[in-house]
């Protein structure tokens, strides 16, 4: 069985939240091969450095472009996979979108979002039109259908027409040897050393997108200003929405607290934990989330979490972080007092339990088992249609 995975969908200038997840599924995958089993890498010249090391089973294809140069990206998709899987005798291939000439004999598609309909603002207009008329078809012309959680199984049968066999839920999982419960003191020192950081902290950690709400966490900590005593706000994370990261700094300047927020930018993944540890309380207020990854990153790291009672986070909170109106202000400002104080040792202690539940290697595991699915029953002629 030959597998191609599709990675080109990421920027090497900016990796995704879905680099980090074929980092880390990629080589547990591969430890798990058989003698005839071979994956198949989709990367570009400026990617192929990102995903090196995963072992001899492992192999490139190697196209002119990734998301750095998103338009041409496609194009090739549409036009050379056709063309280059068959002649890698590829079996099964593993995409977002299906090109429009099917290139392997089996389709498995993971969908990690469905943002072009749910927070159609966070996508480009002519990338949102693009996924709104690819969607449908690549759901149809699918083998398999990958899922991260059951909310996003129920926006998939609210915008899609999808047999639900199709459909597998794979949670997404936390790399534990990265994200751990640590020294607080000790991390600490290391924000304030690294990046300016000096007082106790609220901590916000996404790319800035309204959707991720930032502007419903600040409103929140200056509601509840007065009850967090001398605590800044730390906002970690990228401005990809260049027009709404100003519009956040104007609204703080607009409630007073501008000067308590610490606006850190993005920073390697790696180095988020810790923030986490070091940490009061981490705030996930997102208005829609597929998973909400970072929510199990904190709680791995032992550092209390507040989140919104919407779409797939009270699912994967678990019932191991505290949960508030993301449209509501005041009742995310009293959750936030309520970690800080009371629930604080309570959440630090269930946060990691929780979190102990998912690991990369069932992800891949379980991955793995539906190529080899497809795989199978394209061999026997019992595909799906």
């Amino acid at each position: 069985m030959r597998v191609a995975i599709n990675l080109l969908t990421d920027d090497p200038d900016n990796p995704s939240g879905a680099h980090w997840f074929w980092t880390r599924i990629i080589p547990e995958m591969a430890k798990r091969l058989t003698g005839d089993e071979e994956l198949h890498l989709l990367v570009s010249p400026k990617l192929r450095p990102m995903h090196e090391g995963y072992g001899p089973n492992v192999h490139y294809l190697t196209f002119p472009w990734s998301n750095e140069r998103a338009a041409l990206r496609t194009a090739s998709e549409h036009v050379y996979s056709p063309l280059r899987l068959p002649r890698a005798g590829i079996d099964v291939f593993s995409t977002l979108l299906a090109p429009i000439v099917k290139p392997a004999p089996g389709l498995v598609v993971h969908i990690k979002t469905l943002h072009a309909y749910t927070a159609p603002g966070s996508v480009r207009l002519p990338n949102r039109v693009y996924r709104r008329l690819s969607y449908p078809r690549t759901a149809r012309l699918a083998d398999a259908i990958i899922i991260n959680s059951e909310s996003l199984r129920t926006e998939l049968n609210r915008y899609l027409e999808v047999d639900p066999a199709k459909v597998h839920l794979i949670p997404e999982a936390v790399d534990h040897e990265t994200f751990r419960p640590g020294d607080k003191d000790e991390a600490f020192e290391w924000v304030r050393r690294e990046y300016g950081v000096t007082k106790p902290f609220v901590l916000f950690v996404s790319s800035l997108w309204r959707y991720k709400n930032c502007a419903g966490l600040i409103r929140a900590f200056a509601a509840a200003k007065a009850d967090l005593g001398d605590r800044q706000l730390v906002v970690v994370g990228p401005g990809r929405d260049v027009e709404y990261a100003t519009e956040l700094r104007t609204l703080a300047e607009e409630l007073g607290v501008a000067k308590d927020i610490v606006w850190v930018g993005g920073v390697p993944n790696e180095e988020t934990v810790h923030f986490y540890r070091a940490a009061d309380v981490f705030v996930y207020p997102s208005f829609n989330e597929t998973f909400g990854l970072p929510i199990l990153e904190a709680m791995a790291a032992a550092c209390p979490v507040v989140t919104s009672n919407t779409t797939a986070m009270p699912e994967t909170a678990g019932g191991a972080a505290l949960l508030a109106d993301p449209h509501d202000p005041q009742s995310l400002a009293a959750a936030i007092v309520e970690a800080c104080g009371p629930e604080g040792d309570r959440l630090r202690e269930r946060g990691p339990v929780r979190a102990s539940e998912f690991t990369w290697t069932a992800t891949a595991e379980r991955t793995l088992e539906v190529y080899r699915a497809v795989h199978a029953a394209r061999s026997t002629g019992k595909a799906r249609r």
